[in-house]
């Protein structure tokens, strides 16, 4: 089986032609698209109706999947492998435009990397279109790799070795959510990610940033909040970023440890599904790091 990598865009972003998702995938050709996953951190497939069970599989090619805590505390409509990417309650109908679930999923419109939160961080995500409104709904991704690459040499010395700390409820704060399981605090505590991470499997250097990041640790609060709003804006112009106009059938994968993303606004009595597996990373550069400064010479 050949498949076909087209960019579509003119520094990362490629469509895959030629695989059938449904089916398992052979060794031979997942190599060649993980290779274009390294290449181009977001990959779309289009016409590829699957299954949750199909995705899943798929997605287990990658690594292992992490489960979604229930983090607004209603009953959901997926298992716990999936993040369920919809306007939606657990029985499939419209959910209230007032409802806490859908508050806290407002918080996909701000800039974010899945799992940045998390101690291991996500490698990649996979989200697969069900059903889609006729307008809005898209979502954007922007290239850190791209963004790093960009800046001035100065501002790239300076924000060498920065550590930030991340906190989910930190980002939905921000989009006034904050109705969280009374658990979610102990099981999500703050963790520190590096703000420039290093690729030796490609040879690039990235933001890591996300409305998860906080602040930078050991600096005064405002001043490390100032540079990351500072970095996002720069990271998120237009020259960075690609949208993608959602159709039924479309799966999309991306890297998290060098893009962000974020939904865009739709109309909330429309309906609009998707399904999101997310691929835990297997340990994060920052905890490699410590790990080897902790062990014996």
């Amino acid at each position: 089986m050949a498949i076909t990598i087209k960019p579509l865009h003119p520094i990362f972003v490629a469509e895959v032609i030629g695989v059938d998702l449904t089916s398992p995938v052979p060794e031979d050709v997942f190599a060649e698209i993980h290779a274009a996953f390294d290449r181009y951190a977001v990959l779309v497939f289009h016409d590829q109706p699957v299954t949750d069970e199909q995705q899943a599989s798929f997605s287990k090619l990658f690594g292992p999947l992490e489960t979604a805590p229930n983090f607004a505390g209603k009953a959901l409509r997926l298992s716990n492998e999936f993040t369920d990417i919809s306007n939606l309650d657990h029985e499939g109908k419209i959910l209230d435009p007032e409802d806490r679930l859908t508050r806290y999923n407002l918080g996909n419109q701000l800039w974010h990397t899945d799992s940045s939160f998390k101690a291991v961080r996500a490698k990649c995500s996979l989200l697969s279109a069900r059903e889609v409104p006729p307008v809005g709904g898209e979502t954007q991704y922007a290239d850190m790799r791209a963004a790093h690459d960009a800046l001035p040499d100065e501002r790239k010395r300076q924000i060498e070795g920065l550590v930030v700390e991340h906190s989910i409820a930190h980002s939905r704060a921000k989009s006034g959510f904050d109705s969280f399981n009374s658990d979610i605090a102990t099981m999500l505590p703050p963790v520190p990610q590096r703000l420039v991470d290093h690729y030796p499997d490609t040879g690039r250097s990235s933001l890591f940033l996300a409305s998860h990041a906080s602040h930078v640790i050991g600096w005064p609060v405002e001043k490390g909040r100032a540079l990351l709003e500072e970095l996002i804006e720069f990271a998120t112009q237009d020259r960075f970023v690609y949208t993608h106009h959602w159709a039924v059938g479309d799966l999309v994968i991306w890297d998290n440890r060098c893009t962000m993303h974020r939904g865009r606004p739709y109309d909330l009595r429309q309906r609009r599904v998707l399904h999101r597996t997310t691929v835990s990373d297997v340990v994060t550069p920052y905890q490699a790091a410590a790990a080897q400064a902790e062990s014996p010479v």
